[in-house]
């Protein structure tokens, strides 16, 4: 039996099934969706759960690098003052496009000045970046002496923004990198356990199932939901619950503390 050739991934451009991107925050309506996907969307409940807190005591200056949709932003302290950043290729790669942003050129210098901010927040974004070293190069530049790093990343995640998507980071490749650009106190806490992951995956394949993507990104509901919607929403709670236990070895993503040297 001829075995059917296998595709060569590196040549691959597109995903084939997205989740729907982040829209930004206008009013009620758009609360109640995102706490509805949160439900669903367990890397962005354990987000939401992760930087309430610290987002919520932040005054200053805070610098959002890659905000996309901006979905964190409503979590600030009335005392921050918000500066959201992102690449020209935004919209043409991600799918966001805000006003008010400003744009990082192609040399990657970030358009804020020298010691300039209290915080930088980057939320799945450096697994995005081709130069993390520089990233967090730019970070340190312009965040003031003791100004704080708070940084988010996948760990069990699919590819996503195909192809530009390009790493993964281990707690321990995470200390090494800020520490070698110039960050201390470093602090990595894990998002979700094995449970978590298995949930995440499950609801992932069972999604894909019950929903059916269109060529403009929409969905639309499969004559499977109806089958399929308890498991979903059995997923969907066990995988929510499963992020108040101990961190695993291996888990949804790292949030990740760290003061400017």
């Amino acid at each position: 039996m001829t075995r059917p050739p296998r595709e060569n991934l590196a040549l691959r451009r597109a995903e084939r099934w997205k989740p729907p991107v982040f829209t930004p925050h206008q009013g009620r309506r758009s609360s109640l969706t995102a706490a509805v996907r949160r439900f669903f969307d367990l890397p962005a409940a354990s987000l939401w759960r992760d930087l309430a807190e610290p987002l919520a005591s932040t005054d200053g200056i805070v610098v959002d690098v890659g905000c996309g949709a901006q979905p964190y932003r409503r979590l600030l302290s009335p005392r921050a003052h918000y500066i959201g950043l992102d690449t020209a290729r935004a919209a043409s790669d991600f799918g966001y496009q805000m006003p008010d942003v400003r744009v990082i050129g192609d040399d990657g210098r970030w358009p804020v000045g020298d010691g300039e901010a209290n915080v930088v927040l980057a939320t799945e974004t450096l697994e995005h970046v081709p130069d993390p070293g520089a990233f967090l190069r730019e970070a340190h530049r312009i965040l003031r002496p003791r100004g704080r790093l708070i940084l988010t990343v996948p760990f069990s995640a699919r590819w996503h923004y195909i192809p530009h998507d390009y790493w993964r980071f281990t707690p321990s490749g995470l200390e090494l990198l800020l520490a070698r650009g110039g960050f201390d106190e470093i602090v990595v806490h894990g998002r979700g356990n094995e449970i978590s992951v298995a949930c995440y995956k499950l609801l992932g394949l069972l999604l894909a199932a019950a929903l059916r993507q269109n060529d403009s990104g929409g969905f639309k509901i499969r004559p499977t939901t109806a089958i399929l919607a308890p498991f979903i929403l059995l997923m969907a709670a066990l995988g929510r619950a499963s992020l108040y236990g101990r961190a695993g070895d291996d888990c949804i993503g790292y949030t990740v503390y760290a003061v400017r040297i």
